[in-house]
């Protein structure tokens, strides 16, 4: 195996989790904040949406990073910034709202990668498959 698919899926599935694992940590420490942005965008509940979000983007970046359920948690994590593009973000017509949107919709792409091709030789996902393939050899 050649190192730049050895290790590229890791760095790439790293580069993805960090804005998600920074805004999780940031929602965990002011999450009044978040749920007034939350109320603001008239959706119901902002603390059950405060504690969605939490889990989303710090434990499902988490697990990104560590290669763990990677396909079902990038699935998730790609309908979590869609969803957040379209309820947070679409006045297009605003230039930074238009830039996050957009945001969003290119990290969903990049999940949706991981979705489709996996974690990669660097991760949980592919040590447990070894161990497995050992086990049942």
């Amino acid at each position: 195996m050649s190192a730049d698919t050895r290790y590229t899926p890791l760095l790439g599935r790293v580069l993805i989790a960090v804005i998600f694992v920074l805004s999780g940590f940031s929602k965990l420490t002011a999450p009044a904040a978040t749920a007034g942005y939350i109320a603001s965008a008239g959706l119901p509940l902002p603390y059950a949406g405060v504690a969605l979000a939490i889990v989303v983007e710090l434990i499902g970046g988490i697990l990104l990073v560590v290669g763990y359920q990677t396909r079902i948690v990038a699935l998730i994590m790609a309908l979590f910034a869609v969803a957040t593009a379209v309820f947070f973000h679409s006045n297009l017509a605003d230039q930074n709202m238009f830039i996050h949107f957009f945001k969003n919709i290119a990290m969903a792409g990049g999940l949706l990668q991981v979705v489709a091709f996996g974690a990669g030789s660097l991760s949980l996902d592919a040590s447990l498959a070894r161990k497995k393939g050992l086990a049942t050899a």
